[in-house]
């Protein structure tokens, strides 16, 4: 067994394990660390299967993006988990049948073979003006073609996430009238002056004596 068999078997492993305690994990912030893993590996296929481009692309937008949402939304919620596991038995037979469908499609893959399909290449030959062969990286060529027949659609993409981006940081920075947010930057310019003041005052004071007409309204009161 050569060094790509043996890394195809470790990622393909640790993918599965990673897979079914996606399903299995009973915190939800486990399940997506899991589902992470699972990530990660899928990539790590994709690099064997030559398919770089894709690899790099799994990795920056699932797990340096999407996945990392993922998780921050699970952790800012309260999620009860009690009361997700009472229906558990009551879902199951639809999610067993289910889940034994999409098994047995995947074993009728397998056991059909994969005919007529050829392993991937990473690089093309190409002949430049000279007739000289030179060796040309299909992640290199996407990236030409994305950047020069198709730049304005790429360039419209990156507007409109931008955009999204803004929106949703207003959104989240917007002032609230029930918010009890202090500024951190006067909590440290804060001095003891101007937590409490001292004022001196006389021990006693004289009650004042009640004008003439109060004193009167106050007899007849009586």
């Amino acid at each position: 067994m050569d060094a790509k068999t043996g890394f195809f078997y470790l990622f393909s492993v640790v993918l599965l394990y990673a897979a079914f305690r996606v399903i299995s994990a009973r915190n939800p912030v486990h399940a997506v660390l899991h589902l992470m893993l699972a990530f990660s590996q899928a990539a790590g296929l994709w690099l064997l299967l030559k398919a770089e481009f894709l690899a790099i692309t799994l990795v920056l937008v699932y797990l340096g993006a999407v996945m990392v949402l993922f998780l921050f939304v699970v952790m800012m919620l309260d999620i009860d988990v009690e009361g997700m596991r009472k229906g558990f038995w009551k879902h199951f037979p639809l999610a067993a049948t289910i889940g034994a469908l999409i098994a047995f499609e995947m074993a009728l893959v397998l056991m059909g073979g994969f005919r007529g399909i050829e392993e991937p290449k990473t690089v093309a030959a190409a002949v430049d003006a000279a007739g000289n062969g030179v060796v040309v990286s299909n992640a290199k060529e996407l990236g030409k073609l994305m950047y020069t027949q198709y730049l304005y659609p790429v360039e419209i993409a990156a507007v409109i996430l931008l955009v999204a981006m803004i929106a949703a940081i207003a959104l989240t920075l917007r002032s609230r009238k029930d918010s009890k947010f202090i500024n951190p930057a006067d909590q440290i310019r804060v001095r003891a002056a101007d937590r409490m003041k001292v004022v001196k005052m006389t021990a006693t004071q004289q009650a004042p004596e009640p004008a003439a007409g109060q004193a009167e309204s106050e007899e007849k009161k009586a």
